[in-house]
């Protein structure tokens, strides 16, 4: 067997997160969790009242953020994540993004 590439074992994941998730903290808790986790991307409002995030790095890790999502930080009402895979694209910071 071959080495392992490392750029195989890292994933991304877009969500559209919906609820009462803008004007709540939830980009900025957001890149938060991002840096306790080790991910990568980015989190934008978007204009029809939802957040935009794409998530890159490993599988765990991707996946806890995308969970995190699910709940949000306090103050946030989730109602629905979307979620799709995405192409990696080798982020090196979870970054806020302006409104699309």
């Amino acid at each position: 067997m071959g080495a392992v590439n490392p750029r195989e074992s890292i994933v991304r994941r877009r969500a559209v997160v919906t609820g009462m998730v803008q004007g709540v903290g939830f980009r900025w808790s957001a890149r938060e969790q991002a840096h306790r986790l080790g991910v990568t991307g980015w989190a934008r409002n978007r204009v029809d009242g939802s957040v935009e995030v794409e998530v890159e790095g490993e599988p765990a890790s991707v996946e806890r953020m995308v969970a995190w999502l699910r709940s949000g930080p306090p103050g946030s009402a989730v109602d629905d994540v979307r979620v799709s895979d995405a192409q990696p694209d080798g982020d090196d910071a979870f970054r806020i993004r302006q409104t699309e």
